[in-house]
């Protein structure tokens, strides 16, 4: 059975940088389950695996533009070291959540901290960063109405209810 539109495939996975720096893995973990065609995985994987069949193994370098996004300049901001709990302790690196002017909540990393302001960057961390994947395709099935409803894969490698 082949990776088309509505089916579930479940993936073993290694994401590295071009450095070879492991970023993240399926190893000692579920493979990844995702439903092809409902963007929940970067769209330049999702293209790569279209027409995979259970078995296939490959490997593919995602461009950053089909991966994470450029990097955006200017989607850093200052804020001042006292809008923090004077307790906590803020670290090069640290990710946050921070409330953006339309109400929504938005990820962002610590990207420099000094006596008076903090430095926070919204871009996503992988921002501007092409991806290495090795890929291993254990399963291809046809999703259920349930989890096309979902939106998500049920069972192993997806959400349980």
């Amino acid at each position: 059975m082949k990776i088309t539109q509505d089916h579930v495939a479940l993936l073993e996975f290694e994401l590295t940088s071009d450095a070879g720096e492991v970023l993240d893995t399926s190893q000692g973990r579920q493979p990844l389950a995702y439903i092809h065609g409902k963007g929940g995985i970067l769209p330049g994987l999702e293209k790569a695996l279209d027409g995979k069949t259970t078995g296939d193994e490959f490997k593919i370098r995602i461009p950053a533009e089909e991966a994470y996004g450029k990097y955006i300049d200017g989607m850093e901001q200052r804020v001042p070291r006292d809008q923090f709990p004077a307790e906590m302790e803020l670290l090069v690196g640290m990710q946050l959540q921070a409330k953006g002017p339309d109400g929504q909540v938005h990820p962002v990393m610590v990207t420099e901290v000094a006596e008076s302001e903090v430095v926070l960057d919204a871009n996503h961390p992988l921002a501007g960063v092409p991806l290495n994947f090795a890929i291993t395709v254990k399963e291809v099935r046809p999703a259920t109405e349930e989890e096309l409803g979902h939106g998500h894969v049920h069972g192993p490698g997806g959400h349980q209810h």
